[in-house]
């Protein structure tokens, strides 16, 4: 695979192995623009990957380095998520600057990169995350325009549960219980549940838990994700 170098000296040591990989949006106006901050050394923000829209990747930082990706987050029990994981930028303006669909040529390029990076970490599905799923309280990346359904196809993500879905009937505790044992920091409900939502349930984001949410998730704590074909 065939990639660019552009070092960011914003890194340190890991003090955990490699098991997770997180995706961000840039949330920049543009790729010059998020290159330039993720190589500035008083950003103090950093990525082992970009993704540019036109499909080409620059390494930033290696994967035996810990970059500063992933700021205040959790998952699975992980709080140094830094440590434990890669992390790749894919170039888009984000919500706050006219946020839209993610070209082909991204996500064709995006797809190879992760594969190997699962590959060669023996990194599960359920741990190929979003930026909203391990810090929900201060984000949105990369969003509900993201097309996770790719990655899924190619057993990179997990899929979306579609089939024999039952709903257990919890209660707003009893899924918040389900949605921590899942991965989920729920100290805030409600972002916890719109970074659910927006991760497995992006047509409709609202916070609110429902039937069909308790259906999904009930399904994604099962052994075989009942959205696999």
């Amino acid at each position: 695979m065939s990639m660019i170098e552009a070092p960011s000296p914003n890194f340190d040591d890991r003090a955990l192995p490699v098991s997770m990989i997180v995706l961000h949006y840039t949330g920049m106006n543009d790729a010059e623009s998020a290159i330039a901050r993720l190589t500035d050394p008083e950003a103090k923000v950093s990525a082992h990957y970009l993704v540019k829209e036109d499909g080409t990747i620059l390494r930033m930082v290696a994967e035996d380095k810990r970059a500063w990706h992933a700021g205040k987050s959790h998952w699975r029990h992980i709080t140094d998520v830094n440590s434990a994981s890669i992390g790749i930028e894919i170039v888009n303006p984000g919500h706050e600057w006219g946020y839209r669909p993610f070209p082909e040529e991204q996500i064709d390029a995006l797809i190879p990169l992760v594969h190997e990076i699962k590959e060669r970490h023996g990194i599960t599905r359920g741990n190929v995350v979003g930026h909203s799923d391990i810090a929900p309280m201060r984000k949105q990346d990369p969003g509900e325009l993201f097309p996770w359904a790719r990655l899924a196809k190619v057993r990179l993500a997990l899929p979306r549960p579609s089939k024999n879905l039952m709903d257990p009937g919890w209660t707003d505790a009893g899924f918040l219980l389900a949605l921590e044992r899942f991965g989920y920091d729920v100290v805030d409900k409600l972002a916890a549940v719109v970074a659910f939502q927006r991760r497995f349930r992006p047509e409709l984001i609202d916070g609110e838990i429902d039937g069909e949410c308790r259906c999904i998730l009930l399904a994604l704590l099962l052994p075989k994700p009942q959205g696999d074909e």
